[in-house]
């Protein structure tokens, strides 16, 4: 989840003008429409808890349904800039990733994963070689960015405490994002990475190391019986990841011209600018799991 209000890039307080001129307003340094995006959180939050704690193969069509989202915003984005995913074989390999690795496991998605690459290659071949080359590499990196890291979600809710495990994940990730958005939006001076993303600042990265250890030490012995060091350690491997995460998006965004991917989610932008970070935090999330806890 990309932390946009990380300071760095806000243009400065202007000062009243005790000679009487009217002022612009100046921008709010938060930079978005934040009860509009408490809202969406609370909704989206909401459908998190409600397919996890009811029957939790529910969840998997939540994870497809944002998956279809995505993939959408990510095709009309490349659009613009004339890459064509090839996207009917990348969304049926797609859904047959997630499918197969709550079902059937770890080979058969690897199996999906192959066909899926070989169905882009074949798709594409009747549009001719011109753009052949990106369009059908654009369809490989859409494959892999989008279900391919998601199916490890699939993978931590497949266990019997599956629920909890993609709990921990979750708060992990949006720890980070809360906590960077607020420590960056309060003390946020110093920019972490001015070319990539100018508002995102080391005070909103130290915010973000705060909670999300806050929230491991928390989360690992009180959602899966583990210990506090653990939450730590998975904790620690989270905020880079989701630090990660965000930068990756914005690059994409930079490269594309783009201030948001989409524009589905009311004080967000689009789907993908809110799941940047869960995307790259799913795998890192799962082995540090699959290593120090034992699943139940």
């Amino acid at each position: 989840m990309e932390q946009r209000s990380l300071g760095g890039d806000n243009p400065p307080q202007t000062p009243p003008d005790h000679g009487g001129t009217a002022r612009p307003p100046v921008s709010p340094r938060t930079g978005r429409n934040l009860p509009a995006a408490i809202g969406v959180g609370v909704v989206l939050g909401g459908l998190v808890f409600l397919t996890l704690l009811t029957v939790k193969a529910t969840f998997l069509i939540y994870v497809g349904a944002a998956f279809g989202v995505a993939l959408a915003e990510l095709t009309g984005a490349l659009a613009k800039r004339d890459i064509h995913i090839p996207v009917i074989p990348v969304a049926a390999g797609g859904a047959a990733l997630l499918t197969c690795m709550y079902w059937l496991g770890f080979r058969a998605v690897l199996a999906a994963l192959a066909l899926t690459m070989i169905a882009v290659f074949a798709w594409r071949l009747p549009g001719g070689a011109s753009g052949y080359v990106k369009d059908v590499t654009a369809g490989v990196f859409a494959t892999v960015y989008l279900p391919f890291l998601a199916s490890f979600v699939i993978a931590m809710l497949v266990p019997a405490d599956g629920p909890q495990r993609v709990l921990t994940f979750i708060i992990l990730t949006v720890s980070s994002d809360i906590g960077g958005y607020f420590a960056g939006i309060t003390l946020g001076r110093h920019p972490m990475a001015p070319v990539i993303s100018p508002k995102k600042t080391w005070e909103g990265f130290a915010g973000s190391v705060v909670a999300c250890l806050v929230a491991g030490a928390l989360c690992l012995p009180l959602l899966l019986h583990g210990h506090a060091w653990q939450g730590l350690l998975t904790g620690a491997a989270a905020v880079l990841a989701a630090t990660l995460g965000d930068l990756t998006e914005s690059m994409i965004k930079r490269d594309l011209d783009l201030k948001y991917m989409g524009t589905v989610l009311p004080g967000h932008g689009g789907l993908l600018d809110r799941v940047d970070s869960l995307l790259v935090v799913a795998p890192v999330v799962w082995l540090l799991l699959y290593l120090l806890i034992p699943a139940r």
